[in-house]
């Protein structure tokens, strides 16, 4: 082993301490690629135009939405996970990206726990049961009782294969007994507007997708997947209280950056994102689209991503969802 004199070991020292800080004091330098593995107008990425444009201000830079759909988000994803480490392309995970992905699909173009960096989670929510208003049932009893006299008859779309809605769909099959067809869309929109016009009778969609078309009458809201009712629909019970005891789905995002990003700058967004979910207009954005404002450190989001994952393997294996 090569052993250096003092004076240059020291002088080593000092130059690193005083680096360092002045390459994470100088970032952003450019603007910030932010790619959500989503469709224009869903959910995630309503969710990410509202803390990038406060995000954009905090820090000075413009933080330019990528949307990337396709693949169960795996299309994003792997486009974020082989960019640059250098905090200047980051990107929006979900429940379906970060954990259910890696229990359903036989060959991931990603490893969640080795090529991705959890920044901080951003939100959790219930999916919302919604119907196309021309299906005659108004609660989740007359929906099983529809269901049960006309078995494979009742199409249930979904934003994509193994997706958050689509799980609930398949989960809800299960605890129920019931039969009926998944219809699975390349993103929550194209769903829904098949959902609106009746070619299709339901789904179980994000609150913050979903909401206005059900707020506009285009859909009936019938029950959230919630272990509680949510506020901005405090009339709609949970599904577990309608009539499926232990019924439970809710689905959470979050900010993660590629593998091997300088922690400094892993902190420095922390701080960032979190204080731009402390704001009262941000807070209400987003309490308007019935998502619940979670927060905290990287740490505590990655922990939060093993569990989940843990939790919907286990799911996915009891309800025998497949990739078609």
């Amino acid at each position: 082993m090569i052993k250096y004199p003092p004076h240059v070991v020291a002088t080593a020292v000092v130059v690193a301490c005083f680096s360092i800080p002045a390459a994470i004091s100088a970032y952003p330098e450019r603007p910030i690629r932010y790619i959500v593995p989503a469709a224009a107008g869903s959910g995630p990425d309503i969710i990410a135009r509202i803390l990038t444009a406060e995000l954009g201000r905090q820090m000075g830079q413009q933080f330019v939405v990528d949307n990337r759909p396709g693949g169960a988000g795996t299309i994003g994803m792997d486009m974020m996970v082989r960019a640059a480490p250098d905090g200047h392309t980051i990107g929006f995970g979900t429940i379906l990206t970060l954990a259910i992905n890696r229990s359903v699909l036989a060959k991931l173009p990603y490893d969640p726990d080795r090529d991705l960096l959890p920044i901080v989670q951003y939100t959790s929510q219930p999916n919302l049961l919604a119907v196309t208003p021309s299906l005659p049932v108004k609660s989740v009893r007359e929906l099983i009782n529809y269901a049960k006299k006309n078995p494979g008859k009742l199409l249930y779309a979904s934003g994509g294969n193994a997706s958050s809605p689509h799980l609930s769909g398949e989960l809800f099959k299960f605890m129920t007994g019931i039969d009926m067809v998944h219809v699975p869309y390349k993103g929550l929109v194209l769903a829904m507007t098949d959902l609106t016009q009746g070619r299709v009778q339901l789904m179980f969609g994000t609150l913050a997708a979903i909401a206005p078309a059900v707020k506009a009458g285009k859909l009936r809201g019938v029950a959230v997947t919630s272990p509680k009712r949510t506020p901005i629909f405090p009339e709609l019970p949970t599904v577990a209280e309608a009539g499926v005891p232990g019924f439970e789905v809710v689905a959470w995002d979050g900010a993660i950056a590629p593998a091997r990003v300088p922690k400094a700058v892993v902190a420095r967004l922390n701080a960032e994102m979190n204080k731009a979910l402390a704001l009262a207009s941000v807070r209400e954005k987003l309490a308007g689209l019935g998502v619940e404002v979670v927060g905290g450190t990287s740490e505590q989001f990655a922990e939060h991503i093993r569990k989940e994952s843990v939790k919907w393997a286990e799911v996915v294996k009891r309800a025998g969802v497949k990739v078609d």
